[in-house]
């Protein structure tokens, strides 16, 4: 079984600072999925600033193949110096998990990973070691498919502290315990996210005493959504771009009008509109036998960027989910690339639409092209694979 992972994070900044100290990075190498969630000193600009590099310098060394040695080293001589602690450094967390199911957790003076499985927490045996001076945990295991991990900066467990709790704050344990609550219903790992995020919000009554970042990962199978849109420059080439589609593995999702014509006529199937009146501002879905998903063009694909783009900047809640689910072609489509979704393809028509040729609608191409290029780009911040080919 090849696996991959299902991937988010929620994070709160300390009250009364625009930036959040913690910063989270997704990498994907060529046989594995990395999940970063660096945590600098203190708040505001300055803890941004060394999350960032922290978190930048771990993922880039990570990708080319680093070992963790040089990472923890080259950040030791890279952060600069606290004028008032005399110490360079942010702490940080560092999931490794390749498709072939083998997993390897770095901690750094983050508080421990909370792992679940079947069910259960578990408490996975560590080694630690000593690099430049800086004790680092380290895991080696074995992951299954519905594994959940959950990564944290150290404002979760001080949820709380002083106020509500009137205590040193939410207990990593407490934390835990909840995280395992909330997974007997299965989850999507952004929907966890925001139920423990909001947790630690509500602990805090609302203000942050700290940068307050949870990061979760579920172990799935690798999942491929298709995406076909726009009709090729040449007609002759509607086959060869079908057959091509048609034989990739994974989902498939059709949008655009003549785009459906295409792949009904070269599938020999009919295309069936399905009324929908959930949201008039969306056009309506249709059906073709084979085709997982079939959606209108430029106006599906501008509104589930929307909600794209809401996802990939961290701005989503309660509210958003509901929109997720509604029925309509822009949510099922970003629910799909969302919460279905480790690696979008997408099969690219470059030709004019014939119904705009002679309208004031002659650029309808480049409309297409330019959602086409945000799509392709705001997935990859979602810590997504992305393949596009064009025809």
């Amino acid at each position: 079984m090849s696996v991959s992972i299902d991937v988010a994070w929620k994070s709160l900044n300390k009250q009364d600072e625009e930036l959040c100290g913690d910063k989270v990075e997704v990498i994907k190498t060529a046989d594995s999925d990395i999940l970063i969630l660096a945590d600098g000193m203190g708040s505001g600009v300055k803890a941004n600033i060394l999350a960032t590099l922290t978190s930048k310098i771990l993922g880039t060394m990570l990708y080319e193949g680093a070992r963790i040695e040089s990472c923890v080293e080259t950040i030791a001589k890279t952060l600069p110096i606290c004028s008032v602690r005399k110490v360079a450094y942010a702490t940080f967390s560092v999931l490794q998990i390749f498709h072939s199911g083998s997993a390897y957790l770095a901690e750094f003076d983050n508080p421990s990973c909370v792992f679940i499985r079947d069910g259960r927490l578990v408490d996975y045996p560590y080694e630690v070691r000593e690099i430049s001076g800086k004790k680092i945990h380290e895991y080696r295991f074995q992951v299954k498919k519905n594994d959940c991990f959950v990564l944290m900066s150290d404002g979760v467990i001080y949820a709380g502290a002083g106020s509500i709790l009137d205590l040193d704050g939410w207990t990593w344990e407490a934390m835990a315990d909840y995280t395992l609550k909330c997974t007997r219903q299965t989850l999507s790992a952004s929907r966890l996210a925001v139920m423990l995020s909001q947790a630690c919000d509500d602990l805090y009554e609302k203000k942050p005493g700290d940068d307050t970042t949870v990061a979760v990962a579920r172990v799935i199978e690798r999942r491929v959504v298709n995406l076909f849109t726009g009709p090729p420059r040449e007609k002759a080439d509607d086959e060869r771009l079908m057959h091509d589609f048609m034989h990739s593995e994974g989902k498939k999702v059709v949008s655009g009008g003549t785009s459906a014509n295409i792949a009904a006529r070269c599938l020999g199937q009919e295309i069936i509109t399905k009324a929908d009146s959930s949201r008039p501002d969306v056009p309506p879905m249709a059906e073709i036998a084979g085709i997982d998903l079939v959606t209108e063009g430029v106006l599906t694909l501008g509104k589930c960027l929307k909600l794209l783009k809401k996802y990939a900047a961290d701005e989503f809640d309660e509210e958003f989910f509901a929109e997720l689910d509604a029925e309509n072609g822009a949510s099922r489509l970003a629910r799909l690339l969302i919460e279905e979704c480790t690696e979008l393809r997408l099969f690219v028509g470059t030709a004019l639409n014939e119904a705009h040729q002679e309208s004031d609608l002659s650029f309808e191409l480049s409309m297409r092209q330019n959602l086409v290029d945000q799509l392709i780009r705001t997935v990859k911040e979602m810590g997504k694979h992305v393949e596009a080919a064009y025809y």
